[in-house]
């Protein structure tokens, strides 16, 4: 019984989860702090608050609808997105898409006919030669 749970952690999956869940919090402070330190000080300097909470209020029989509380998540979630894909997905993609490239290039490098491969062959031989 213990053997098999062994086996199941020890597997390349659990790991590269764990390993990823690990990472993952870590970044989300990195993406936090990029929000309420950067960001967000940039938008209360342009909106006057640095949240729209107060924004609108609205009493209904007694209850009080925060629309602003819900703007306020909105942007921070905004944010947050805009930061992970300018600051992670985009040059990622760009190092993918180079990379890419660049294998696509070597393959058709070493695709060569095999008659210009012959060729080139005897023309080096005879080369070798002289």
């Amino acid at each position: 019984m213990l053997s098999g749970f062994k086996n199941f952690i020890m597997k390349g999956n659990v790991i590269d989860l764990a390993v990823a869940v690990v990472m993952g919090t870590a970044f989300g402070a990195v993406v936090t702090s990029l929000v309420n330190n950067v960001l967000m000080p940039l938008i209360s300097a342009l909106a006057g608050s640095p949240t729209f909470d107060d924004f609108a209020r609205i009493t209904l029989n007694g209850n009080e609808i925060q629309f602003g509380v819900f703007l306020t998540a909105v942007v921070n979630f905004l944010l947050v997105a805009a930061s992970v894909y300018f600051v992670i997905v985009l040059p990622m993609n760009k190092f993918i898409e180079r990379r890419d490239r660049k294998l696509e290039l070597k393959q058709k490098v070493e695709e060569v006919d095999p008659q210009i491969a012959l060729l080139t062959e005897i023309r080096d031989s005879l080369r070798q030669r002289t």
